[in-house]
């Protein structure tokens, strides 16, 4: 699945590429479930370069939601599930970009989930930063809120974890968290780390594996370094 929206915002892919992917699946429900697991990610390509996904795609997105629902309680941590409460912001974003781009409604529908302590990196900037980078798909145009702006206020926090992933060779979390730094960029929010450079290297040294090369393609996008397509 990531593989398809990968090559959707190269532009080398079809009008319903969701769709298609589900259609052709010799699982259709284990095809879903990777559209539920990719989530607000689908949607890259219209948060990113504008245009409506196809109402093929938009289908889709609602009946993986519909056969994999998420949970139905998801407070903030620590009273919640971090993970839980994390579902219930990317299912918000999936939600947010298919009223902006599917509806055209510049106004949110969707209730955002409860914020509460979790989105301050006090105590453990560490902790914080394992909930940004599962919350990476929230750093895509179109989807503003607490989640971003409690990235807008703790630069320095993500430049650690950022940088502390990478000292760890953990490249999916640095490459989530990079595109947290390259959506501050994009806002001209000062940083203590340069994000173009950071993401040319883990392009060179994270390793294969279409999943990381799809956050690292949004990260290019979101700084306007991807020749193909550029953040609106």
């Amino acid at each position: 699945m990531a593989h398809r929206v990968l090559d959707t915002l190269r532009g080398v892919e079809g009008t319903a590429p969701l769709a298609d992917f589900v259609d052709g699946a010799a699982d259709p429900k284990a095809a879903l479930a990777a559209v539920r697991v990719v989530g607000a990610d689908t949607l890259a390509p219209q948060a990113l370069a504008g245009g409506a996904p196809h109402p093929r795609d938009t289908a889709i997105l609602a009946q993986a939601a519909t056969v994999f629902p998420a949970p139905v309680h998801s407070p903030a941590p620590p009273e919640g599930s971090a993970e839980n409460w994390a579902v219930a912001w990317r299912d918000w974003a999936t939600a947010r970009l298919l009223e902006r781009h599917a509806d055209g409604g510049p106004e949110p529908h969707t209730p955002q989930p409860a914020t509460g302590p979790a989105l301050a990196p006090k105590g453990s900037w560490q902790s914080w930063n394992v909930l940004m980078a599962q919350l990476a798909p929230l750093s895509l145009p179109g989807v503003e809120g607490p989640v971003s702006e409690a990235a807008r206020r703790h630069p320095v926090s993500l430049a650690r974890g950022v940088t502390r992933a990478m000292l760890r060779r953990d490249y999916p979390t640095a490459a989530r968290l990079a595109r947290w730094t390259a959506a501050l960029h994009r806002d001209r929010v000062p940083l203590p780390i340069d994000p173009v450079p950071l993401v040319e290297h883990l392009g060179l040294h994270a390793g294969g594996g279409p999943r990381l090369a799809l956050d690292l393609a949004i990260a290019r996008a979101l700084l306007g370094t991807d020749p193909g397509r550029t953040a609106g």
